[in-house]
């Protein structure tokens, strides 16, 4: 369910599959602006981005591709702290008792108002959608209670870099009737997480509003 077919962007004519796709949902593109997002997309995916696997993504670009902004967030800055604390050893065959808590705060703008909001959770992006989501609560409440978060993979793209190769996050959501994938591409993989966080809650609002 949700995002209708795929589309192999990658695998086929791009100019033809890409028209069929922005007439799928309803976006008007001329020419030049299927020019312009055929060669962002051999770009992103030369970067690792994959956007066969997160069609919400790819319709959030074309969309911006055709004029159209998102005025849900503007994002000024976002932090994420870890604490962990334990005893010698910190392993599991030790026994030692862990606990590892960790906040992120996120900085936006919604209708000219800047907020500040702190969330916790038991990971990065835990904390970070626990962030926005607080953030967003005043202006969008009903529509968030209905999207949630129900799958996040990470794949290492240059294995040879050992810790700072790129990592590819996919993040799946759902609102109880439409699921969808969003798409985050980084060497900082809470950078990465960020991206496909913010592509999902973009997406789900926007759906919300019946565009």
């Amino acid at each position: 369910v949700g995002n209708n077919t795929r589309f192999l962007v990658s695998e086929m004519a791009g100019r033809s599959t890409l028209e069929l796709k922005a007439r799928s949902l309803g976006i008007d593109v001329d020419g030049k602006v299927l020019g312009d997002v055929t060669e962002t997309l051999k770009r992103l995916e030369y970067e690792g981005y994959h956007f066969e696997a997160a069609d919400a993504s790819l319709e959030l670009l074309m969309r911006a591709a055709s004029g159209w902004t998102q005025d849900y967030f503007e994002l000024e800055s976002f932090r994420v702290n870890l604490d962990h604390r334990s005893g010698a050893g910190s392993r599991a065959w030790t026994e030692v008792n862990v606990n590892v808590e960790t906040e992120a705060t996120v900085k936006v703008w919604v209708n000219g108002e800047r907020i500040v909001a702190t969330g916790e959770g038991n990971g990065p992006v835990n904390a970070l959608d626990a962030a926005l989501r607080y953030a967003l609560r005043r202006h969008f409440a009903e529509q968030l209670s209905h999207i949630h978060l129900t799958d996040y993979k990470v794949r290492v793209l240059d294995t040879g870099k050992g810790t700072g190769a790129v990592t590819r996050v996919l993040l799946e959501s759902t609102n109880g009737v439409e699921t969808w994938t969003t798409m985050g591409v980084s060497e900082n993989i809470i950078e990465a997480s960020w991206q496909a966080l913010a592509d999902s809650v973009v997406y789900g609002l926007l759906h919300s509003s019946g565009e």
